[in-house]
């Protein structure tokens, strides 16, 4: 099945933008919040996602139908957008549509890893074991992101205030 993936140019262009998202996504979290270089490493990460929401809806390979996957990319796009309006209208206002951005973009980001983890751990085990591996690989990595989403939470979008002094420090 990766062999017909692969030779497939939607599946090449999907798996490349995933893997630009995938690294796109990780540089987002070591770059300075709120500054110029932030942006546009994030910016390259939303058209990245963009490329592999939109390929994944022309993947039908796994199920020939609409699948459980197409509904990720739904969730996955709507996580995008809901991650960007607030940065585009900087709404809702004294800071707190940082948070907004924070947790959809964060969660995108785990979104893409669950996804390659699953992926990728799949091949490693025979077909009547995918169904198991997909859930835990989704699973353990929703764990651990939400963690750190959590844990890195008020540093990371107190990095943001501090790059923009008319914003003030929120709560959540």
């Amino acid at each position: 099945m990766l062999a017909t993936f692969l030779h497939s140019p939607t599946g090449i262009f999907h798996l490349t933008a995933a893997l630009l998202a995938m690294l796109f996504g990780a540089l987002t979290f070591y770059t300075e919040k709120g500054s110029l270089r932030h942006k546009q490493v994030g910016y390259v990460y939303v058209a990245a996602m963009v490329v592999v929401n939109v390929t994944a809806f022309q993947i039908y390979a796994l199920f020939n139908r609409f699948g459980p996957f197409h509904g990720a990319a739904i969730w996955s796009s709507i996580s995008i957008l809901l991650g960007m309006v607030p940065v585009i209208l900087k709404r809702p206002g004294n800071g707190k549509w940082l948070h907004l951005h924070y947790y959809f973009m964060n969660w995108s980001v785990v979104g893409l890893y669950a996804a390659f983890w699953a992926e990728s751990l799949v091949r490693l085990f025979p077909i009547q074991y995918f169904w198991p591996v997909v859930v835990l690989a989704t699973v353990g990595t929703v764990v651990i992101g939400a963690r750190l989403i959590r844990r890195h939470k008020d540093r990371l979008v107190n990095q943001a205030i501090q790059s923009k002094p008319t914003i003030e420090p929120v709560r959540a």
